[in-house]
């Protein structure tokens, strides 16, 4: 396998949608081996899900080779005595077990850390669920969408205001930042266990890490303070930290936060600086209180230019705004690969999207091709230590797929 820091480090990926695979994969990006473990069949059920209505038409698998780029695919019957004894073997010899198979699964496939870390005391077994490991609703089923996103409260609190419906989420977006929640834990498990030669059972949970994104607020709750609903955003509270449309249609954020330096700077660049005068907006204060109407008179000014006047201006000003970014910018945005968090696939002029930090002296795997079902079978097994006989009964038995 590759260099990196994780070189050597023997990862079993035995999970599915989106979470808890995607720890696995930034631990490859950094040069561990992961063998992607798949049931007969379709394998791995996250394959078909592009395939959904309201994904983009395509034959190209993109989640799949974003969530699965590095791994090497093991298609295994985990419910053959067989298939369970291959895990088990593979388990003695791993370093990180990763799953979020529903905890009854688990106990039914005999693969809780309870039947696998007595198997390889230097294990680290990573468990990720939707609500917790303990309590009444540790085995409900659940995604991002409802378990992240939904319950934590962020899409009650992001909606456009209080009289719109909850803001849906998109596919994935709370299972990335989630799957960084486990990979820390897999890690700080990875380093107590050079100090103590132990491994141990590390947990996360998508309800877990969707109140720490939501946690500005959510400790506001805790506090026992009322959160104001959202307005409007023409009647919004700040009119130097809100959306601005321009000419062309495209949208910006302004966050103007030091008014003190920078709102006569603003007015100029806009071309109305004798709105400093206005004793509506003479102060932080007065352009609080009148915050809808100098909303009122930004959004005149922004619409008279392009995205690109504007973004050009603020820049020149040094005022912080950020581009209201569409999918289709994202290939064409030169600082994305600069700060490399868009790469290329190794030998190809395509890109994905690279894990999300770097660390100094430390060269990522650069990304291969996400495998076929069962693509690394025979490799895995023999470097297991399984004969060539051994490969050809399993395979006959239909452990092997």
């Amino acid at each position: 396998m590759g260099q990196g820091i994780f070189d050597g480090l023997k990862v079993i990926d035995c999970a599915s949608f989106i979470a808890a695979p995607a720890a696995a994969t930034v631990l490859s990006d950094f040069g561990a081996d992961v063998i992607k473990v798949e049931p007969p069949g379709e394998g791995d059920t996250y394959r078909n899900l592009y395939k959904m209505p309201g994904m983009p038409a395509t034959e190209l698998n993109y989640p799949w080779e974003l969530a699965s780029r590095n791994k090497r695919s093991l298609c295994l019957d985990l419910k053959s005595e067989d298939g369970l004894a291959v895990l088990r073997n593979l388990v003695g010899q791993a370093d990180v077990f990763i799953t979020n198979l529903p905890l009854p699964v688990r106990r039914r496939l005999k693969v809780t850390y309870e039947d696998l870390g007595p198997l390889n005391p230097r294990l680290i077994y990573g468990s990720f669920t939707a609500y917790g490991e303990v309590g009444d609703e540790a085995e409900k089923t659940g995604f991002d969408s409802t378990a992240y996103w939904a319950r934590s409260g962020l899409m009650d609190l992001v909606r456009a205001d209080a009289d719109a419906a909850p803001a849906r989420s998109v596919p994935g977006m709370g299972d990335h930042p989630s799957a960084m929640g486990l990979y820390g834990g897999i890690v700080t498990a990875l380093y107590r266990r050079e100090r103590t030669g132990l491994g141990g059972l590390v947990s996360s949970s998508l309800l877990a890490n969707g109140l720490w994104a939501n946690g500005f607020f959510v400790q506001a709750a805790l506090a026992g303070l009322a959160v104001p609903p959202r307005p409007k955003r023409e009647q919004g509270t700040n009119a130097c930290t809100s959306i601005y449309r321009c000419a062309d249609g495209r949208w910006f954020i302004l966050t103007l936060l030091n008014e003190e330096r920078q709102f006569l700077p603003l007015l100029q660049l806009i071309g109305r600086p004798e709105l400093a005068d206005d004793p509506r907006f003479a102060t932080q204060a007065a352009r609080r209180a009148n915050a809808p109407a100098l909303i009122a008179a930004f959004d005149a000014a922004f619409m008279a230019q392009p995205l690109a006047h504007w973004r050009a201006a603020l820049d020149a000003a040094g005022i912080t705004f950020g581009l209201i970014g569409t999918l289709d910018d994202i290939a064409d945005d030169a600082q994305m690969r600069m700060a490399e968090a868009l790469v290329p696939f190794a030998g190809e002029d395509a890109l994905t999207i690279s894990s999300p930090f770097l660390i100094d002296g430390e060269t990522k795997t650069q990304p291969r091709r996400a495998p076929q079902l069962g693509q690394h079978n025979e490799d895995i097994l023999r470097e297991a230590g399984y004969s060539d006989t051994e490969i050809a009964r399993l395979r006959q038995l239909g452990v092997l797929a």
